[in-house]
């Protein structure tokens, strides 16, 4: 029942086009039908006045060389009697199932041809020299009659036309008044029906607002719910990540103690067996070989440990760290990496993220890049600090980077706990620019006597 009104707007929505597309079609086909004969009136005009204009030329071209004897004076003749008949043609043509038009072009055609043939036998006896026979044809008024049956019988033919010609613009007046009429009246239908509509529509935006405020709060209910489980994510995120560091520095530290002592051991033994065996080449070679893989093993340490945490970062700042992390990274890899670093003030924590900002976006570029270039930027701008890793590699489209990529959203992370934000630029084979922006920490109460700045705590505390 709450339904009634739109379905009757509707109906007659549908009804008013229906009328539309009936009055448009009728008048269409009208008017199509009143253009044709309007078309074949002007074709059947302009055929006569064509026929009309040739005889004429014939007569004239006649009269020049019945005068003069010279040839060029029957050209027009020659012209126009190459038209006629096409002419006469294609009038039959136009004027089939005309009964009226076909019954004068009968005798229109017989004028023509009546007149054709005696302009033909002035002009043949005017060639066999035949004077006084031509005169005396000429001055018959048999050609001056059929001039006058001619122009009688295409007058009459042209005042046909004129009356097809009414008749078919009157028809499309007509077609045009009609659909006039008809657009009208589905105008108002159409009103009517949107009157309909919008009384209905009222109803039912009511209804959809009572909806749509049970649906808020819901919503509202679902966004508190999201919100604080996705706080405690984040909360999560940044203690495991804390974690992380805490168990890289415990591991560094082993390393460095257990596992540095052991080999640095190892490799003073083998230095002193070396120096007691030197009479035996086979124990030297082999004392050689084994120092060198010591000297390997300690070397292997040392990166794992830099890369578990770096000891230059607490020991040298963030600048020498970042020059380190990017000449071995060149090393390594055989990229070439370009570095412009500014001196900059942040936390200890904030440092460690730009550090490790760093090491993964080289870490990408020597996995996934196969770029042969890549520069590293630390811009301080007072307030801020932006760090920049750019590469000239394949890139990505990045509508179809994954959004659960691992590495850039524990970057992303990172640089969010910090109060910043990461920012991604790529595109396929115009390489990939990683930027993030820090906060720059506020500057220490106090500086040291010496003037240098405090000594940072030993890695991992």
């Amino acid at each position: 029942m709450a339904f009634r009104p739109l379905q009757l707007g509707l109906g007659l929505a549908v009804l008013a086009a229906l009328v539309l597309v009936f009055i448009n079609e009728t008048g269409y086909r009208q008017s199509t039908r009143a253009l044709q004969e309007i078309g074949e009136a002007q074709g059947e005009r302009l055929v006569l006045s064509s026929l009309v204009q040739n005889i004429v030329d014939a007569e004239n071209g006649q009269l020049g060389y019945l005068l003069t004897g010279q040839p060029q004076y029957r050209e027009p003749y020659d012209a126009a009697a190459k038209q006629i008949s096409n002419q006469l043609a294609a009038l039959r043509k136009l004027y089939e199932g005309k009964s009226d038009e076909s019954a004068r072009l009968a005798t229109l055609t017989d004028h023509v041809m009546r007149k054709m043939a005696e302009i033909e036998m002035t002009v043949r006896l005017r060639e066999s020299g035949k004077d006084d026979a031509w005169k005396f044809v000429v001055t018959t008024d048999v050609g001056r009659e059929e001039m006058a049956a001619i122009r009688t019988e295409a007058a009459g033919l042209m005042a046909l036309s004129n009356q097809s010609l009414m008749a078919g613009q009157a028809q499309i007046a007509r077609s045009l008044a009609t659909a006039r009429l008809g657009i009208g009246l589905a105008a108002l239908t159409g009103l009517f029906a949107f009157y309909l509509y919008l009384r209905q529509t009222h109803r039912l935006r009511e209804a959809g607002e009572r909806q749509q405020q049970a649906l808020e709060r819901e919503r509202n209910a679902l966004e508190d719910e999201v919100r604080e489980r996705t706080a405690t994510l984040g909360e999560l995120a940044t203690h495991l990540q804390e974690v992380r560091e805490n168990e890289r520095g415990f591991l560094a530290r082993e390393l460095h103690d257990e596992l540095g002592a052991l080999l640095t051991a190892a490799k003073l033994d083998a230095a002193r067996l070396k120096s007691r065996l030197a009479t035996s080449p086979e124990a030297t070679e082999r004392l050689q070989h084994l120092t060198e893989l010591l000297n390997s093993g300690i070397a292997l340490k040392r990166r794992i440990i830099e890369d578990l945490r770096p000891s230059s970062l607490a020991n040298l700042g963030l600048v020498a760290s970042l020059e380190i992390l990017g000449r071995e990274f060149a090393e390594r890899s055989g990229i070439q990496v370009e570095m412009a670093l500014e001196p900059v003030n942040l936390s200890e924590s904030n440092q460690l993220t730009v550090y490790r900002m760093v090491q993964e976006s080289l870490t990408n570029i020597g996995k996934y890049a196969k770029a042969t270039e890549a520069t590293i930027v630390l811009q301080n701008f007072g307030s801020h600090v932006q760090v920049e890793v750019a590469d000239n590699g394949q890139g990505f489209d990045m509508h179809k980077m994954k959004p659960a990529t691992h590495g850039l959203s524990g970057m992303r992370h990172r640089v969010e706990t910090a109060h910043g934000k990461l920012s991604i630029a790529s595109a396929p084979g115009r390489g990939t620019t990683l930027r993030a922006v820090l906060p720059v920490a506020a500057p220490p109460a106090a500086e040291p006597a010496n003037g240098l700045p405090p000594t940072p705590p030993a890695p991992g505390g």
